[in-house]
């Protein structure tokens, strides 16, 4: 799904990827939390195994010097920090027999770790 950015920030479709399946279960998320209308915050931080993890999180409100994407009514809060790891990355969601979660697919990890959530 494209999405459309709120800010003068480079093109959003090259900047971040999000499958309508995991729009579907962020949403499915919100309403079980209370917390529909809130954003979906991305980012990356220090940590995990393979050095940097990927932090996902709801929030009302942007920070005022967020990237700001949108896919219909669905929001998306980037810090301007975060932009170098996140560039062409797709979020996704799979649900089968073997495993159930978020996979991350980001051109800019040299290494990952097993579980997906952490990367260099």
């Amino acid at each position: 799904m494209d999405t459309t950015q709120k800010n003068n920030q480079s093109s959003p479709s090259k900047l971040i990827t999000v499958t309508d399946s995991a729009v579907a279960k962020i949403k499915t998320m919100m309403e079980k939390e209370g917390k529909q209308g809130y954003g979906l915050r991305v980012g990356v931080i220090p940590g995990g195994c393979a050095g940097l993890s990927y932090d996902l999180r709801f929030q009302k409100t942007p920070y005022s010097n967020d990237i700001v994407l949108e896919q219909g009514d669905f929001k998306i809060f980037i810090n301007e920090e975060s932009v170098s790891f996140l560039k062409g990355i797709e979020l996704d969601y799979i649900d089968t027999l073997k495993e159930s979660g978020f996979k991350y697919r980001n051109p800019n990890a040299s290494n990952s770790c097993g579980c997906g959530t952490s990367f260099s």
